[in-house]
C-alpha cells in the first residue's frame, strides 16, 4: 500500500511539470445509457428514505422491505456488493451481516440532488461493479443565500423537521442540512402494525419457536424508528482553476424496528467524511486531475431487547465497519478522444462481538466473535476513453484489482486479482434514433461475512457460517438496445444477459455457483400538451442456476423480482400548482428458489396521488396519498441470505408494505 501511494504521488509531480494548455473539456464519466434521476430532494418529500424512492423512480430498482426506514434495494436481480453505491464519490458500507443498514439509509433524499444509475459492469472507476452502481450526488453550496425550512406529517405518527442554508461568495461557498423524523410502526391494508404482524404470524405457525421473538408487551407500542441527520459542505475556490471541497455527513439513528427479523437496531450511527481537491487545465496532458481521500464508519449494535426473549436478559451483536479510501484521476482531451485514468485505494474494517445483557443487574457477559477484525484491502487502476468515428461513438474501459482479505482469527487469509474491461458503441442514425450495444466483464471479492462470519446456538458453540474458500465472482454481460426520440416523447428499450461465474449464493452456507440473469426495460415519456405530461416503465428479469448448490434441486435464481411497471401522469393546472397520479404493480412472484427459502407472492397494484401548490413569497405545500385503496400486499422475498423468522416447518415471516398513507409537507424557501 505504502509503496503504491509513493508511486501515485510522483505521477502527480510528473503532471505538475508539464506545460499548462488552459483549455477546459465536458468529462462525461457515467455509461452512455446511464439513467439520472434529477432533483430529488425536491420530489421525494414524503420520507428520508432514499431506497423507496429510487424504486418508484426506476422499473429496475425493486425495494427489500425491512422496516418503515433503512431499506434496501435489488438492481437487475441482484443486491449487497453486487451494487456499487456511492455518495459523492465516497463508499460506505453497512455493519449489520443481516443487512439492516444498507448503504442508501446512510443518506437522506431530501439532501440528494441527483442520482445515476448505471446498469451493467461497465463502471471501471469503482472497485467491485457487478451488476452496476448507484452514485448519489448530495446538493451543492450556492454562492448566492438560499434556505428552506420544512415540516411533514403523515399517517403512524411521521414527524419531520429540516432546515437548509448556503450562500457564500466567489471563493468561498457552504451548506448546512438538518434534519429529524420519527415515526411510528406503519400499519399494512389489514390495520396490523408490527407488533400485531409478527403476532399474527408466530399464531399461524405449527411451532412455538418464533414465540420468544415476538415484541413484549412493554415495547410492542414502540416508534419504528427515531433519525437525526446533519450534511455539511464547504467549497473554496484556491484559483480560477484550483478547487477545494470538504463534506461530512453524520447520521444518528435510535431503536429501529425489524419486525421479520429477530433483532431490532438499539444504534445505528454512521459518519462520511470527504475531502476533494480539483484542478483544471493543469498541463498538456491534463484537462481536469482531482485528488479524493475519504472516510466512512458504520456502529450497529442489534438486539433482542425488545422481543420476549430479552424479558430477563437479552443478547446483542454489536457491530463496526470504517472505510477509507484514496481516489487519483486525471482527463484529458486528445485529438478527438477524451483519456481518463487514474488509481484507487481503499480499506475496510469489520469487527462484530456477541454479548448478553442482564436486565436486572445490567451486567454484561462476553460471547464471542461475530465477525473477528477483517481488514480488505484493494489497490486498483483503471483507464478509460471516449471517442466518436462519424456516427458511432466508442467508449472502451478497463480495471485491474489487487485485494487481500486478513482476518485476525485463525480462519485462511486470501488474496484475489482481477481484470476487468468492457466496450460500448452507440450508433446514431439520426439525430432522433440511436442502437447501443455494450459487452463487458467485471468482478467482486467476498466479504467478510460471506468469509468468516460467526454464529453461537448456544453460548457455548461457535460455528463457522461464512466460507473462507469462497472464490471472487466474475460477470460477463452482453447490453444492448435503442432509444427513439419524438417530437413529444422518448422511448427507449434496454436488454442485457448476464453470465456469472462463482456466483456467491446462500444456501446451507456460502457457496461459489454459476448462474444466468437476462432481463429487458422498456421507458417512455410523452408530453400531451404544455400541462399534461406521461412517463411510464417496465421491468422483466429470470434468473437460472447453472450449477447448482450442494444437495439442492431448485434451478430458480433467488431475488428474481417479477415483471413490474411503474407510470405516472403529471398535470400542471397553472404557473403555482400540479398534481401527480401515479400506478405502480408487479405480477405474482412465482419463479421463486423454493430451496433456500422463497415463497410464492400475489401480484399487486397501488394507486399514489400526490399535489404542489407554490403560495407565494417562498411557501409551498405538497401534500399526497400513497396506496389510495389500502391495498395489504408484500413485496420482498424471503431468500435465506437474510436471517429472518421461521420456524422451520412452515413459511417464513413476510413484512407487509404500509397501507393507506396521508401525509402534508409544508416548506418555505428563500
Amino acid at each position: 500500500m505504502k509503496k503504491t501511494i509513493s508511486l501515485s504521488l510522483a505521477c502527480v509531480c510528473t503532471v505538475f511539470g508539464a506545460d499548462v494548455n488552459m483549455q477546459d473539456i465536458t468529462i462525461v464519466d457515467e455509461k452512455p445509457t446511464a439513467l439520472t434521476l434529477k432533483n430529488i430532494s425536491s420530489q421525494e418529500v414524503k420520507s428520508a428514505d432514499l431506497a423507496e424512492a429510487l424504486s418508484k423512480n426506476s422499473p429496475s430498482i425493486s425495494l427489500i422491505r425491512r422496516s418503515g426506514i433503512a431499506n434496501d434495494i435489488l438492481l437487475r436481480g441482484q443486491k449487497r456488493d453486487n451494487i456499487n453505491i456511492l455518495v459523492d464519490g465516497t463508499k460506505i458500507y453497512g455493519a449489520c451481516p443481516n443487512r439492516m443498514d444498507p448503504p442508501t439509509s446512510h443518506v437522506v433524499s431530501h439532501v440528494v440532488q441527483n442520482v445515476i444509475i448505471n446498469e451493467g459492469p461497465f463502471d471501471v472507476e469503482e472497485f467491485g461493479t457487478l451488476s452496476g452502481s448507484v452514485k448519489v450526488e448530495t446538493r451543492k453550496p450556492t454562492q448566492e443565500l438560499q434556505g428552506e425550512v420544512g415540516v411533514n406529517v403523515g399517517n403512524y405518527s411521521y414527524k419531520k423537521a429540516l432546515a437548509t442554508i448556503s450562500g457564500g461568495n466567489e471563493k468561498v461557498k457552504a451548506l448546512l442540512s438538518i434534519s429529524k423524523e420519527t415515526g411510528g410502526q406503519y400499519e399494512d391494508g389489514d390495520g396490523n402494525d408490527f407488533a400485531q404482524q409478527l403476532a399474527n404470524y408466530t399464531a399461524s405457525t405449527t411451532s412455538t419457536a418464533d414465540d420468544p421473538f415476538k415484541y413484549s408487551n412493554l415495547y410492542a407500542g414502540m416508534d419504528a424508528f427515531k433519525k437525526l441527520s446533519i450534511l455539511g459542505k464547504v467549497f473554496i475556490d484556491i484559483t480560477d482553476d484550483q478547487e477545494l471541497r470538504l463534506g461530512i455527513t453524520a447520521n444518528r439513528s435510535d431503536n429501529i424496528l425489524y419486525p421479520s427479523s429477530k433483532m431490532d437496531a438499539v444504534v445505528d450511527d454512521s459518519n462520511i467524511y470527504n475531502l476533494e481537491y480539483i484542478f483544471k487545465n493543469l498541463a498538456s496532458y491534463s484537462d481536469k486531475f482531482s485528488v479524493q481521500i475519504y472516510k466512512s464508519d458504520v456502529e450497529h449494535p442489534m438486539s433482542t431487547q425488545y422481543r420476549i426473549a430479552g424479558a430477563t436478559s437479552f443478547s446483542i451483536n454489536e457491530l463496526t465497519t470504517d472505510m477509507m479510501g484514496l481516489k487519483i484521476k486525471n482527463s484529458f482531451k486528445l485529438d478527438d478522444a477524451i483519456i481518463s485514468y487514474g488509481l484507487d485505494l481503499s480499506r475496510r474494517n469489520w469487527d462484530g462481538v456477541y454479548t448478553k445483557t442482564s436486565v436486572a443487574t445490567g451486567a454484561v457477559t462476553y460471547i464471542g466473535n461475530s465477525i473477528d477484525d477483517v481488514d480488505t484491502d484493494n489497490i486498483g487502476f483503471f483507464a478509460k476513453t471516449q471517442k466518436s468515428y462519424g456516427a458511432f461513438d466508442i467508449n472502451f474501459g478497463a480495471r485491474y484489482d489487487h485485494s487481500k482479505v486478513d482476518t485476525s482469527a485463525g480462519e485462511r487469509d486470501r488474496t484475489y486479482n482481477a481484470l476487468d474491461a468492457n466496450v460500448f458503441a452507440t450508433y446514431r442514425v439520426t439525430e432522433d434514433l440511436k442502437y447501443f450495444v455494450g459487452v463487458g466483464k467485471s468482478s467482486r471479492i467476498p466479504d467478510a461475512r460471506e468469509l468468516y462470519n460467526i454464529k453461537y446456538p448456544n453460548p457455548t458453540t461457535r460455528v463457522l457460517v461464512g466460507n473462507p474458500d469462497l472464490d471472487q465472482t466474475k460477470n460477463y454481460e452482453i447490453d444492448a438496445g435503442f432509444e427513439k426520440q419524438f417530437e413529444n416523447g422518448k422511448v427507449k428499450l434496454t436488454t442485457f444477459y448476464s453470465m456469472l461465474k462463482d456466483y456467491i449464493y446462500s444456501a446451507a452456507t456460502f457457496e461459489n455457483i454459476d448462474a444466468t440473469i437476462y432481463g429487458a426495460e422498456l421507458s417512455s415519456t410523452y408530453m400531451l400538451n404544455d400541462a399534461l405530461f406521461m412517463d411510464a416503465g417496465i421491468a422483466y428479469k429470470r434468473g437460472k442456476k447453472d450449477s447448482l448448490p450442494t444437495a439442492q434441486s431448485d434451478t430458480d435464481l433467488a431475488d428474481i423480482p417479477p415483471l413490474q411497471f411503474n407510470a405516472n401522469i403529471n398535470y400542471s393546472y397553472d404557473a403555482k400548482g400540479d398534481l401527480q397520479l401515479s400506478f405502480i404493480a408487479a405480477n405474482k412472484w412465482k419463479s421463486i428458489d423454493s430451496d433456500n427459502g422463497e415463497q410464492e407472492l400475489a401480484g399487486y397494484g397501488i394507486f399514489n396521488f400526490k399535489t404542489t401548490r407554490k403560495l407565494g413569497k417562498g411557501f409551498e405545500i405538497t401534500a399526497g396519498i400513497d396506496n389510495i385503496f389500502d391495498k395489504t400486499y408484500a413485496i420482498s422475498n424471503t431468500y435465506r441470505d437474510l436471517t429472518l423468522i421461521t420456524d422451520g416447518i412452515s413459511e417464513t415471516m413476510l413484512i407487509h408494505e404500509p397501507g393507506r398513507y396521508a401525509y402534508i409537507n409544508a416548506s418555505y424557501k428563500f
